[in-house]
């Protein structure tokens, strides 16, 4: 793949219906291979906790697998949940894994996971589950690429160029409009990127008791979680070998110290994560596909507080989308349609089911409750033929002006996900 805006891959390790964790490991690796072959820069991978269709619940372990069996693709976090780390444990982590692949991994952190939000401000953390850089709306889904201040398209990018809501859903196989969710009211960019309305469920995902036993599990009884820009400057200097104690005490980890790890912050809004990396000088992942209707004021709030820093001398934005690559709109249309049911059980604080075949997608009947809770991320999935869903990626790159964008995919089957991340790779790179 060539092109001056790169492409790389966000993997959820996700378990499809029918399927199992140790097969969805193996799968990753496999897509992993593939996807060095077909010329994507970086594989980040999310980290969730609790979720029966999701088996990425360990970034560092994951990576250490996919780095040994690739050779020269990046591969790094989307994210690791500072909430549920210390700036310690993930430095010794990733001074590991940079010892044994020098060069290779890139450390995304994410704030998701920490001390308790109000439900205006929910979760930011880097690439996830049903929504990552990972996802998260709620514990160990979306919070890997995370929100904080908020959380198709057919209208998007014209009628004639793919599916709107119903049709994501498989109206083919079942739901037509009556059953599968219905578009919400949004905006369009100049470039014609949909941003629809914030996301507002939140309160219903932070009082479910899953939330709170998603958090009794992660901490040790009576831990609190420090801000998180200390967090980040702990980090950066147990890198750079000057961390001091408040009483002047050195701390030096080995290996970790000295490692060239790039660090990523990941976020979804104009608030901390965006404005904690620009303060550093710090490269910035905002994610579309998990809090679509926040991610211009991200990369805004970023560009606009920029310092520049040793590491970087401008800003510096990936961006992420949610996408499913056929050689037809009708085939990828399919082949997406079990996501929509996927996304709901997140918001519904199931946790992330296992992911749908199109016929148990197509037996599920949608209640206007249900269309309202997932039909923002449904609206926003690009799916169709490789020329639909780089127009659409194109959009997402003029409004946003990414650097590169992530792209993360599920279907059920694993060679339908090979496949849609080969058409793109092949797209992208002969786009004009």
């Amino acid at each position: 793949m060539s092109s001056d805006v790169p492409l790389s891959v966000l993997d959820l390790v996700p378990i499809s219906s029918g399927s199992t964790a140790a097969e969805a490991l193996r799968n990753t690796l496999d897509l992993a291979r593939r996807a060095e072959e077909f010329g994507y820069h970086r594989y980040w991978l999310a980290e969730h906790h609790l979720n029966p269709g999701v088996a990425g619940t360990s970034p560092a372990l994951i990576i250490s697998l996919v780095a040994g069996a690739t050779a020269r693709i990046r591969v790094g976090s989307g994210a690791v949940q500072l909430g549920h780390h210390t700036p310690l444990s993930v430095v010794e982590q990733f001074g590991l894994l940079d010892a044994v692949h020098p060069g290779r991994i890139d450390l995304g952190l994410g704030r998701s996971g920490g001390a308790p939000r109000t439900p205006a401000a929910p979760a930011e953390g880097a690439a996830g589950v049903a929504e990552g850089a990972g996802e998260s709306e709620e514990p160990g889904t979306e919070e890997a690429l995370g929100k904080e201040d908020g959380p198709g398209t057919e209208e998007a990018l014209g009628k004639e160029d793919g599916p709107g809501t119903e049709e994501a859903l498989g109206k083919e196989n079942g739901p037509g409009k009556e059953d599968g969710p219905g578009r919400t009211e949004g905006t369009f960019t100049d470039s014609g990127l949909y941003l629809p309305p914030k996301y507002t469920g939140f309160a219903r995902l932070l009082a479910s008791p899953r939330f709170r036993l998603h958090q009794a599990l992660l901490r040790q009884p009576g831990a609190t979680t420090p801000e998180y820009p200390d967090q980040i400057d702990d980090i950066l200097a147990l890198l750079a070998g000057k961390y001091r104690s408040a009483d002047g005490v050195e701390a030096h980890v080995v290996p970790g110290e000295g490692a060239a790890v790039e660090v990523w912050i990941l976020g979804s809004s104009g608030g901390t994560s965006a404005l904690t990396a620009a303060a550093r000088g710090l490269p910035f992942a905002a994610n579309y596909h998990v809090s679509p209707g926040t991610v211009v004021e991200a990369v805004e709030a970023y560009r606009k507080a920029f310092r520049p820093s040793p590491a970087l001398a401008g800003p510096r934005v990936l961006v992420s989308a949610d996408v499913v690559v056929a050689p037809d709109d009708a085939t990828a249309r399919r082949l997406a349609s079990g996501y929509g049911l996927w996304v709901r059980s997140i918001r519904t604080a199931e946790g992330a089911i296992p992911f749908p075949t199109p016929e148990e997608a197509a037996r599920h009947r949608w209640s206007d409750e249900d269309r309202a809770l997932v039909a923002d991320r449904v609206d926003t999935q690009f799916v169709g033929s490789p020329e639909t869903v780089v127009e659409r990626l194109e959009a997402l790159r003029a409004a946003t002006g990414a650097d590169e964008l992530l792209i993360t995919t599920i279907t059920h089957g694993h060679e339908d996900r090979v496949r849609s991340y080969e058409l793109l790779a092949d797209a992208w790179a002969k786009r004009a």
